[in-house]
């Protein structure tokens, strides 16, 4: 499939998913704002697909990453960061968030697997209660954007 077809609306997607659900498919889904895409991503991203048949990533939109970042961030914009996770083999859908987190998609995607990254606390993942099953994976040590963007401000 074209990775210019997996971004999806919401109606979209879950129309996507109704009909993935009837052939018995296990839904994972993992969020985050995957700005400058690096190996912690792929790793994540490759973790999270080996627990189902489905990965759809929910990528918080440019406003949602400024309030969370700060003003200087997004690096990239939403339209680019989802070409980026969309062109990536393991992710199979994207959706757009404006919202904080991802708790109001979740309400209505409902996936069999919440994945977050390990940093996350059990308790501080929004939308557990809306999965059969969140599962935490471990990162890798010293990948992060915000490592990286910083190590660009050092190198100038």
């Amino acid at each position: 499939m074209s990775y210019k077809k997996k971004t999806l609306t919401l109606n979209k997607l879950l129309n996507f998913l109704i009909k993935a659900r009837k052939t018995q498919k296990k839904i994972i889904f993992t969020n985050g704002c995957f700005d400058i895409i690096h190996s912690g991503h792929i790793s994540l991203l490759e973790k999270a697909k080996a627990i189902g048949d489905i990965l759809i990533v929910g990528l918080n939109a440019d406003s949602s990453v400024k309030k969370l970042k700060g003003n200087t961030r997004p690096i990239n914009k939403e339209k680019d960061r989802a070409t980026v996770l969309s062109a990536i083999e393991m992710v199979d859908k994207v959706i757009i968030f404006k919202e904080d987190t991802p708790h109001e998609i979740l309400k209505f995607i409902r996936p069999d697997v919440l994945v977050k990254g390990a940093d996350y606390k059990h308790s501080k993942i929004v939308g557990t209660e809306f999965a059969k099953k969140t599962v935490r994976i471990k990162l890798i040590k010293g990948q992060s954007t915000s490592q990286i963007i910083k190590k660009l401000k050092t190198t100038d």
